[in-house]
């Protein structure tokens, strides 16, 4: 399946899990529902996927981790945050670079309305 039908699937489940549950509980919550709804789909989900820092000659395994890696093709970040800001769009896009991956999403279900807490990042390597 490619990046855009995987990315359709994500985001229903997204909609799914939030019209479900609502928006106020505890950002947990809603990574624990979505991973069980993608793997319903048949979707490969990495939870917590380790993020190694790369600098030159230097691998660092730093604790840093990706909420999900769908079909080890797109990250996706859930947050559960009043607004998404310049530095989550900014970790995204550091850790599509170091995972070398071009598709990510942010999450955010502390909203009233799912499609306000959505943000698409595009790496461009």
């Amino acid at each position: 399946m490619d990046e855009e039908g995987i990315i359709r699937i994500i985001l229903d489940e997204a909609f799914s899990v939030h019209k479900a549950i609502g928006p106020g509980m505890l950002e947990n919550v809603y990574k624990t529902c979505l991973a069980y709804r993608l793997r319903q789909k048949g979707l490969y989900v990495e939870t917590e996927k380790p993020v190694p820092v790369i600098f030159e000659e230097i691998k660092m395994e730093c604790g840093y981790r990706a909420d999900f890696v769908i079909e080890k093709k797109i990250i996706v970040e859930t947050k559960n945050i009043d607004g998404i800001a310049d530095i989550h769009i900014a970790q995204l896009l550091t850790y599509l670079r170091f995972l070398r991956l071009r598709h990510g999403l942010i999450l955010n279900f502390k909203t009233v309305l799912m499609k306000n807490g959505i943000k698409r990042v595009l790496n461009r390597f």
